[in-house]
């Protein structure tokens, strides 16, 4: 059996497009900051989620957060598992579709975010769209080699307890998770495996 998957999107090279965007808004956040380290926590308030400026119209919040990290181990945490699911991630889905993950399920847990409250700490970081990565690269192998997508359920549901603990938005983690498995069931539905056989006859004569 070989199974087709889309054109790859290597040549766009998202993953490492992504990486260094989050690199580069570091950087800056560094300089606004005054010190490499760790972000200011104004810097934070003004470019990562507060639930009560987005409550009351600073809606731009919502995307801006999935670039901003409070500390360089916050970044590179986070840089380390988008590199690895991202570029898995290339290997299934064409740009397009890359793209829509990424942003969809990092939009979703910012958005589930909100159900904190306003009055919940600020939050930022990459980590809602990484788990919506992983989780629609884990389902989209199993939906179709067609197995069950237990296992990859499975996966998805230890990942993200490991996740839980102090300071961690365990909600934008799990919108970003839920979304990206519901995208990459719907995407490995919608693509049909090729499953090629091949026959050979055996021809004898009597005389």
């Amino acid at each position: 059996m070989s199974l087709t998957l889309p054109k790859n999107s290597k040549r766009f090279i998202p993953t490492y497009i992504i990486i260094t965007l989050n690199i580069v808004a570091y950087a800056y956040t560094s300089m606004l900051s005054g010190n490499f380290i760790e972000t200011n926590y104004y810097v934070i308030l003004q470019y990562g989620q507060v639930n009560y400026f987005v409550l009351n119209g600073w809606y731009w919040q919502l995307f801006t957060a999935m670039f901003i990290h409070v500390n360089i181990i916050h970044l590179l945490g986070n840089m380390f598992f988008l590199l690895i699911f991202g570029l898995r991630a290339e290997d299934m889905f064409n740009i397009q579709e890359y793209l829509f993950i990424y942003f969809l399920s990092g939009l979703a847990g910012n958005l589930l975010s909100l159900a904190f409250g306003p009055f919940a700490p600020p939050s930022a970081g990459a980590s809602g769209a990484i788990f919506g990565m992983f989780g629609a690269c884990a389902i989209y192998i199993r939906r179709t080699i067609g197995q069950s997508i237990i296992t990859a359920l499975m996966y998805a549901f230890f990942l993200f307890m490991i996740s839980v603990g102090p300071n961690v938005n365990f909600l934008a983690h799990l919108g970003g998770l839920v979304v990206g498995l519901l995208i990459g069931y719907i995407l490995a539905t919608k693509r049909k495996v090729r499953t090629p056989y091949k026959f050979s006859y055996t021809y004898s004569t009597k005389t």
